[in-house]
């Protein structure tokens, strides 16, 4: 089974690019976030294309912003849109829904980006993932969480920890509400693979960071003791954030019993810009 998950930014922007994608890697799962559709006009621009290639939908969306989605080739039973308990701001967001998808409880996160620490958005943020974590409680052996986490799990996971100081994403209260999740029994399966490797997910639209290669790694997938023990390849497809009209963020791909590709990560392809010297670049918006 292959088991992906992208921050598409905004599906009805990235629908050539998602469609070809999906040719080319042929995932059995797909997780996807910041659809930015409702769940309507989602099915009226994507159904059909989806179900010709085998997909069923789980769908939680709202206009404009948020918004998530499950693809699953290998079915879809027990579907929950939303998560239990979870704060909103004001109101509840489109950022989570859950289904069982070939015997594997699969959750699509889009965790709130938190703006700036001490904000009132990132107390709703560790709020959110509060509930997230008391959802997980229950069990994560046969479970699989996946998404764009909007944090950093380490210093290893940004290109310059001192360029993010005084930022979200790298705080210690956010590393420690993504700990939390873990200690459930999960395993953040792309960096116990490639524990020494510069792995990133994200590059920001500005300065040619992406070009450059100074980025973060904030999209996940943490899978239960069951479900990590079946992973064959792990790796970020860096290949889907190139060219024209690309998101911001990169698909992670994890394959469980076999791997189509072989063992062929961290990065494909790896990045060939050399890694910036420490203290050397700033983050765009704190120009």
């Amino acid at each position: 089974m292959r088991v992906a998950t992208w921050n598409v930014n905004s599906v009805k922007q990235r629908l050539p690019r998602l469609l070809a994608w999906l040719e080319q890697r042929r995932p059995d799962v797909l997780c996807l976030q910041e659809t930015k559709l409702a769940d309507e006009a989602f099915t009226q621009l994507l159904g059909p294309e989806l179900h010709k290639r085998g997909y069923v939908l789980a769908l939680h969306g709202e206009t404009q912003w948020n918004g998530v989605a499950i693809l699953s080739r290998v079915g879809l039973e027990q579907v929950q849109a939303g998560l239990p308990g979870a704060p909103g701001f004001p109101n509840p967001e489109a950022r989570a829904v859950s289904a069982t998808c070939g015997g594997i409880r699969v959750h699509c996160v889009y965790v709130p980006n938190g703006r700036t620490p001490d904000s009132e958005h990132y107390r709703y943020k560790l709020a959110w993932l509060g509930a997230l974590r008391d959802l997980l409680a229950a069990g994560t052996a046969e479970a699989i969480v996946c998404g764009d986490m909007n944090i950093a799990p380490s210093d290893a996971d940004v290109f310059d920890p001192a360029a993010y100081a005084g930022h979200t994403h790298v705080t210690p209260a956010e590393r420690a509400a993504l700990g939390e999740l873990i200690s459930l029994g999960l395993h953040d399966v792309v960096r116990e693979r490639w524990p020494h490797e510069r792995i990133f997910t994200y590059w920001d639209y500005r300065a040619g960071m992406f070009h450059k290669d100074l980025g973060m790694r904030i999209d996940l997938v943490l899978a239960g003791a069951s479900v990590a023990a079946r992973v064959k390849a792990a790796w970020v497809d860096r290949q889907a954030r190139k060219g024209s009209g690309p998101s911001d963020h990169a698909p992670v791909i994890v394959d469980l019993d076999e791997a189509p590709d072989g063992d062929i990560g961290p990065v494909v392809p790896p990045p060939s810009a050399p890694a910036a010297a420490p203290a050397s670049v700033r983050l765009p918006q704190s120009r």
